[in-house]
């Protein structure tokens, strides 16, 4: 390990849409950030795919750009980070470091058809209690099954060693030690079906199961650690933390103890429950994954819940109903009016995430009456956010039994004032917004710098997180309870009606 009088951190924060790099002082503040969006591929309904390619020099291109705009050399940089879009999946020639078939998207669904072979084989149960994780399209096993089947001869190459996997992370740790290091970290491990969620190892079950040749696949290490080094950008820089994106989050809110939640409110939501050693088996349709795993330290766990449509709605009303010219503006729409009227919009134009998982729901908007203005609709429109969350940390105290005492909020969104006070209102709990909402990134960062020992404890990093906002709720309980009554009479209506 080098001497480091280093004074930064580079996080390399790689997303579905496009590849950032944000440079961090050692004090957890946002330096410098560079940012290329990447094309998204649509060959058939329902299929989506990138360019593993593409997502490569764009993620140089933008870390070479940060540290250009710190006005930073290679020496001034105690490691780098990577966060990452989980389950996309890669496949590479192991000599060239070329892609050998388009990447296949983590939303991509042309693998359900085969899930739902396994499903009704009876294997759901064995793949819950191994992975965490329910049978579904959604994660890397199928779609890695899915190239070696559909391309033609690259079972034959993989028989013979040629060919590797690995997930985004891996594919950038790969391509930035220039082939040295072919490895990935449990928290992205944990997104593929494959790995044994309590050994931390990958299953030979689960492989054969899923069709995917051992030979295939990197190894598996913490995600705080020196995996290996770069010269790509002009100096030797160590690559010491990586983390799927809602675990980096975690760990850049700081939700480092069971009971402590964050939630990320972006195109969809993200909530995450820290639950320490225990790996808790959820009851109310949540994942059970790998939070992280700290050096030699143990694996640490959490239960995550998903929503498919949050940010999106507010898009909706900009683009299809065009009753805001801008995102921005729909707060101040909202706040016209001092409730919603009676009016629920329940936004699962895309079907309903956890704790639901209804992919025949839709979008409905009920309780209209002639005297409902475009504010009613506004406001329900964020509300049926906040309620969709609440329903969600309902399900993370059921299956938990924790006391959850605050939800710390990052994304987008979280910037909404009255949206987060609608949430600390319906939650009953303080929300508690950072300075620095980039936290995806600082996570990376973070788990970098621990790994090179700029920190000497993961203690010692609780100072870098500090409070922005906190809106503390104001409903009483009654309140509370009878809106969450009428929108579960809202859901209902929402439920199945995609089903012939």
């Amino acid at each position: 390990m080098r001497l480091m009088p280093a004074t930064h951190l580079l996080a390399l924060d790689q997303g579905t849409t496009s590849s950032r790099a944000i440079v961090f002082d050692l004090h957890g503040r946002l330096v410098a950030t560079a940012q290329r969006e990447f094309a998204q591929h649509f060959p058939k309904p329902g299929w989506v795919e990138h360019d593993a390619a593409e997502i490569w020099q764009t993620q140089l291109a933008v870390a070479k750009a940060a540290l250009k705009k710190a006005k930073l050399k290679p020496a001034d940089v105690a490691a780098i980070g990577i966060t990452n879009q989980r389950e996309t999946v890669v496949l590479w020639d192991r000599k060239t470091g070329e892609p050998v078939a388009p990447a296949i998207v983590w939303q991509d669904r042309r693998t359900a058809g085969f899930c739902d072979g396994l499903k009704k084989e009876g294997h759901e149960t064995t793949v819950r209690r191994t992975t965490g994780l329910v049978i579904d399209a959604y994660f890397s096993a199928s779609k890695i099954r899915w190239l070696l089947d559909h391309h033609k001869g690259l079972r034959r190459r993989v028989e013979r060693g040629e060919i590797a996997f690995g997930t985004i992370d891996c594919w950038l740790l790969w391509k930035l030690t220039s082939g040295r290091v072919h490895a990935t970290d449990v928290s992205n491990a944990a997104r593929t079906s494959l790995m044994d969620l309590s050994k931390g190892r990958w299953d030979p079950k689960m492989l054969d199961l899923f069709g995917v040749p051992a030979s295939l696949l990197p190894e598996i290490r913490s995600s705080s650690e020196v995996f290996g080094t770069t010269t790509l950008l002009g100096g030797e820089i160590p690559i010491a933390g990586i983390a799927g994106d809602q675990q980096a989050a975690l760990f850049g809110q700081r939700c480092v103890k069971p009971g402590m939640v964050k939630n990320t409110y972006g195109t969809g939501c993200f909530m995450v429950l820290h639950t320490g050693q225990r790996r808790i088996s959820s009851k109310n349709k949540l994942l059970t994954t790998a939070a992280w795993k700290l050096g030699d330290g143990p694996i640490e766990y959490a239960l995550e819940g998903s929503i498919f449509i949050a940010g999106a709605v507010v898009q909706w009303l900009r683009d299809g109903l065009g009753i805001i010219k801008n995102s921005a503006e729909v707060e101040a729409l909202a706040a016209q009016v001092t409730d919603t009227g009676g009016v629920f919009l329940v936004p699962a134009f895309a079907g309903l995430g956890a704790p639901h998982w209804d992919p025949y729901a839709r979008g409905t908007l009920v309780g209209m009456t002639r005297g409902t203005s475009r504010a009613h609709i506004a406001r329900a429109a964020l509300e049926g956010i906040a309620l969709e969350v609440a329903d969600i940390l309902e399900a993370m105290r059921k299956d938990s039994g924790i006391d959850i005492r605050e939800l710390r909020v990052d994304g987008g969104a979280s910037n909404n004032g009255l949206l987060m006070q609608m949430q600390s209102d319906l939650l009953g709990v303080p929300v508690q917004r950072p300075v620095v909402t980039e936290t995806t990134a600082l996570g990376a960062a973070l788990l970098a710098g621990l790994g090179v020992g700029v920190w000497k404890s993961a203690s010692a990093l609780d100072q870098v997180w500090k409070p922005e906002a906190r809106f503390k709720p104001r409903w009483r309980e009654a309140q509370r309870t009878a809106r969450r009554a009428e929108w579960r009479r809202a859901l209902e209506r929402a439920k199945g009606w995609a089903t012939e």
